[in-house]
């Protein structure tokens, strides 16, 4: 590039000089020849280079090579006029042709691949027009500055039409508009080099251009220009040219943040700053008596229109601008109060009405209800259909929610599978909704051909009037009031009834963290199941199973009850833990009761896999209690699917590396597939008993069970068979060879103080163990 342009000026400076050595006669037959050569040969330098570009790049160089193609050709009528009429005029009415060139230059400009920075997306055209009103404003400052410090005596165009003076002060009036425009564009626009490069370019053209354009403006009745004076039309054509076939640096890092608000600012004040120097030297002008002149005062109105027209494009980006960030805050507010899966209110929203509530229900006495929703088994969607069918169907169920609540009440999503709705009304108005729920609920969802059931338990609670409770107590005790409808069955409405009255509806979630600060002291203890040889039943194992007792609650809690709840509120592992050390304690005991050491199988939630603490666990119980690591089986019990299996899989070989074995529990249910038993590193397989009813479909069953035992016995894993319940099942299991068994028939879970070994049960005759193995 800079070889170009050493080029170009060489060209130019020479034309000069040989301008010069033709003397003053020949001066307007040479510029003018000179020029059209310029002119021509630059319009196809742009021509040729549109050429080989396309888009905004194409259109810019095609409206540069038009105009100068234009430009030229009012050249060449000059020439031949010239030749003509050696003595005619300077300018003619004919010369309007010129006015191509700026008009294509200023579609040029305004065709450029960037635009400013904004807060808010406008489009094109709008930055178009403020481009223009910018330019003519500062472009008209400008002028009138030079009007009013230019003395009068210094131009005198006596004798020359004023169509033709004022068609000679058009084109220098141009070249500063479209200057202006360029500078602008360069200071208030960041842009790549594709386009501030050719823009530089355009800008030095044109100040060429605007040189010429004012001498002859100045000489207008003094004859032709020297070659000297007319050189700004040869630099204007080459400049154009050049950057016509410019090529872009190496493109630069992104615009840095302050850079940008530096630019921001200087478009809003750049454009105020020549209008109030303009101001300023006007007032001083007139103050001191001086007239202004006609011309003066029509700048003066255009400024002032540009000016209102300036500040209403302002009003209307503000206005704009003011209208999307209150958009963008609800948006922002809903998003933070929503939850994005089913549209419902989430648990900010729910605490922040339900304490409102609560305050009012204290203070003014107002009726309040908290009914809290746990679907049912909703898991076993997740685990047949996929995760998608399951978000579909709980934007389903969001639906049927909100049309059985009254549409002034609350209905939030809190996460999962959990729902709740805050009622602002009376309590016997509360059940009646709950009960609808339930059963819209009950009927089944239709989705992409799918008949999919989900039930729901439901808790209820009403605060007594006066009672201090918070927002968290409150839905404890729903919470509490859920678990205890699971407890009869689920799919039912439960109302809270406090722990007074004996009723199961203690609040699990609290009461569960009491407990497992000291377990064994809150109603924690272990009961052992025994596990046998199928073949003489004999015991080999037992498994290690939580058991907790609260009077509170009315007694016993169900397993499946409260290890749910230690799930959903983070306390699983201190169960886990609990049995983990007590049964290692009790190892001991258990060889007395059987005469004999024993394995000790203990559950841990696969969740755990790979979490911190599980093998510190371990190793602690085993080294506490002097128990060899071989006689303790972990059972990886995945009530969730695991998410990582092969993070799984290295924490299972870790622990594994400790000593002791690993046994997947229920396997055939919920998420225990092959994909487990292929991927993780596991010594022992649980047969849920959805699998061992080999006397009760003989022909599946049996398949199923020969099957899986065929693949452990080929990967050197051990099966037990679990949910025996009768003679008959435990023999044909025995026949198709399964080694090991559990169930009611061998021995229920118990303490250890009550265990002992299971009686060898009576097996049943050859017969009827040949027709269920068949």
């Amino acid at each position: 590039m800079t070889a170009r342009l050493f080029v170009t000026l060489t060209l130019v400076l020479g034309s000069v000089a040989l301008g010069e050595l033709v003397g003053p006669r020949g001066w307007r037959l040479y510029d003018d020849a000179a020029q059209a050569v310029a002119g021509a040969a630059a319009a196809w330098v742009c021509l040729a280079a549109a050429s080989r570009r396309t888009g905004v790049q194409r259109r810019w160089r095609l409206l540069a090579g038009v105009g100068l193609a234009c430009w030229s050709v009012v050249r060449l009528w000059w020439v031949v006029r010239d030749i003509a009429d050696p003595d005619r005029a300077t300018g003619s009415i004919g010369d309007v042709g010129f006015f191509v060139l700026p008009v294509c230059m200023l579609l040029a400009l305004l065709s450029v691949p960037y635009s400013r920075p904004r807060p808010v997306p406008t489009s094109a055209r709008r930055d178009q027009i403020a481009l223009i009103i910018d330019s003519v404003l500062i472009a008209g400052s400008l002028l009138a500055l030079t009007l009013s410090a230019v003395p009068e005596h210094l131009v005198s165009w006596e004798g020359l039409r004023p169509a033709v003076v004022g068609l000679a002060a058009a084109y220098p009036i141009a070249d500063l508009l479209l200057f202006t425009m360029v500078v602008l564009l360069l200071a208030t626009r960041p842009g790549s080099p594709a386009g501030r490069y050719p823009m530089h370019l355009a800008g030095i053209a044109l100040i060429g251009f605007g040189v010429s354009d004012t001498l002859r403006l100045i000489h207008l009745g003094d004859g032709p220009l020297t070659p000297l004076q007319s050189a700004g039309y040869l630099i204007g054509c080459s400049f154009v040219a050049l950057a016509a076939v410019s090529r872009p640096a190496l493109a630069l890092a992104g615009t840095p943040d302050l850079m940008v608000a530096e630019r921001d600012w200087l478009h809003l004040l750049l454009p105020y700053v020549p209008v109030t120097a303009t101001g300023v030297v006007i007032a001083i002008s007139t103050g001191a008596g001086h007239q202004l002149s006609p011309f003066e005062a029509y700048l003066g109105w255009l400024g002032l229109g540009l000016v209102v027209a300036r500040q209403m494009f302002t009003i209307v980006d503000n206005t704009v601008l003011l209208d999307r960030v209150s958009e963008g805050q609800q948006r922002l507010h809903h998003q933070a109060y929503h939850d994005p899966l089913t549209g419902l209110a989430n648990r900010a929203l729910f605490r922040e009405r339900l304490v409102r509530a609560l305050d009012a229900h204290r203070h003014r006495g107002k009726p309040l209800a908290l009914l809290f929703a746990d679907l049912d088994d909703f898991k076993l969607i997740n685990d047949s259909f996929g995760h998608a069918m399951g978000d579909r169907v709980l934007r389903a169920i969001a639906e049927r929610l909100q049309g059985c609540v009254p549409s002034e009440e609350l209905v939030a999503r809190l996460g999962g599978d959990e729902f709740a709705v805050v009622l602002d009304r009376h309590p016997a108005d509360a059940e009646p909704i709950g009960h609808r729920i339930l059963a819209a609920l009950r009927e089944p969802f239709v989705i992409d051909g799918h008949r999919v059931g989900v039930g729901a338990s439901i808790g209820l609670v009403v605060p007594e009037p006066g009672e201090p409770l918070s927002a968290d107590a409150l839905l404890r005790r729903a919470d509490a009031a859920m678990y205890s409808s699971k407890r009869r069955g689920k799919g039912a409405l439960a109302r809270y009834a406090g722990v007074a009255d004996g009723a199961p509806h203690a609040d699990l979630p609290h009461l569960l963290a009491q407990a497992l600060g000291r377990p064994a002291a809150a109603g924690f203890e272990v009961y052992y199941q025994p596990i046998v040889q199928l073949a003489d039943g004999v015991t080999v194992a037992v498994e290690a199973l939580a058991r907790w007792t609260l009077p509170a609650a009315g007694g016993a809690v169900h397993p499946d009850v409260f290890v749910t709840v230690a799930e959903r509120t983070g306390q699983v592992a201190a169960i886990d833990d609990f049995v983990l050390d007590q049964a290692c304690a009790d190892a001991s005991r258990l060889a007395l009761v059987f005469g004999r050491p024993i394995d000790v199988h203990v559950n841990v939630s696969a969740a755990r896999l790979g979490q911190p603490g599980l093998e510190e666990a371990v190793h602690a119980a085993l080294s506490r209690h002097s128990i060899p690591p071989s006689r303790l089986i972990i059972e990886i019990t995945e009530t969730h699917r695991i998410q990582d299996l092969p993070a799984a899989a290295a924490a299972a070989t870790r622990l594994r590396a400790l000593g002791p074995r690993i046994a997947l529990d229920d396997f055939g249910s919920g998420f225990n597939a092959l994909a487990q038993l292929h991927s993780l590193p596991v010594d022992i397989v649980k047969l849920d008993s959805t699998l061992t009813d080999v006397d009760v479909e003989p022909d599946r069953a049996g398949a199923v069970c020969r099957s899986v035992l065929a693949i452990c016995d080929e990967l050197n894993i051990t099966v037990v068979a679990e949910g025996i319940e009768t003679p008959a099942r435990a023999a044909a299991l025995a026949k198709l060879g399964c080694p090991l068994g559990q169930g009611y028939l061998f021995g229920q879970p118990g303490p250890l103080h009550r265990l002992k070994p299971p009686e060898i049960p009576a097996q049943p005759d050859p017969e009827s163990i040949q027709q269920l193995t068949q």
